[in-house]
């Protein structure tokens, strides 16, 4: 049984979330160009693209963390998301950062309640449906067994799913995710990009996430976004971007892409001088 099956339905409603025109400068040089880029209910959108191509920038620039020197944000079509306050925005979207401290003296329930943060206001009101929200986040992220326990005591990929628990009490239509899957095992990998998928299509959230494995991106998702150099090359279906020819310009190597025959998703490899090497055996001097 996956994580949160037996879960009753969660008050989660999906929301569209777009930016147009981001525009995102460092030092007064631009890192991201006229990015477009939007999030759909019900759909996982992946941003990828070698290093500094921009795309954690981008995630963090429409989750309003980076301060962008030109953007336009709607929320729904018709909200502006960047009119709106903080915590009128935190209402809507929740951002999963790549690496988070881990406070000492917590329990995982502490940290999967500071996700309700923006709805009990000022002065720290009280919230009447914050333990229901807490107890459905910590069954949907499969850690609802570790509530008492130390936050200090996990594993990385406990720890990350714990954060993760803490962003879906938020109970916002947007999920963003950077790199989520760093430093996780192989296991907690497939287990969170599954998670990911099922927020998707069983409660109908928007989720826009920063990736660097081409193959888990294709996996997950049904959109995907190719940045370069601070721009957004090309965005769309799986098989429409991860193309080996534009692979291969993007990230300057040769990249093959196949079919997997057991699960008929796309498969991509990197060529390096190795891959093509061809042993001699049995020659003779």
């Amino acid at each position: 049984m996956r994580p949160g099956e037996d879960a009753p339905r969660t008050r989660l409603r999906g929301h569209e979330l777009s930016a147009r025109e981001v525009t995102v400068a460092y030092d007064g040089v631009d890192v991201v160009h006229a990015a477009d880029i939007t999030l759909r209910p019900g759909e996982v959108t992946a941003l990828v693209g070698p290093n500094g191509s921009g795309k954690s920038t981008l995630l963090r620039t429409i989750a309003r963390l980076q301060r962008a020197r030109d953007a336009s944000l709607t929320i729904d079509g018709d909200t502006d998301g960047l009119a709106m306050t903080a915590r009128q925005f935190s209402l809507h979207v929740a951002l999963l950062t790549q690496a988070r401290p881990t406070p000492g003296g917590l329990t995982v329930r502490d940290l999967v309640e500071f996700g309700r943060y923006p709805h009990r206001g000022r002065w720290g009101r009280s919230d009447p449906d914050g333990p229901a929200a807490v107890g459905r986040a910590l069954r949907l992220t499969g850690v609802e067994e570790l509530a008492g326990r130390g936050a200090e005591q996990l594993s990385g990929g406990q720890l990350q799913r714990v954060w993760l628990a803490s962003c879906l009490a938020q109970e916002t239509g947007v999920l963003l995710l950077d790199e989520p899957t760093t430093y996780l095992d192989l296991r907690y990998q497939v287990e969170l990009l599954d998670l990911v998928r099922d927020l998707a299509d069983d409660h109908g959230i928007a989720v826009g996430v920063v990736l660097h494995d081409l193959d888990q991106a294709a996996a997950v998702a049904d959109r995907i976004a190719l940045l370069e150099a601070g721009r957004v090359v090309a965005d769309g279906p799986p098989e429409d971007v991860l193309t080996p020819e534009r692979l291969t310009a993007v990230y300057g190597i040769r990249i093959d892409v196949g079919t997997d025959p057991l699960t008929g998703r796309l498969r991509t490899r990197a060529i390096g001088r190795h891959h093509t090497r061809t042993e001699r055996l049995g020659t003779t001097s």
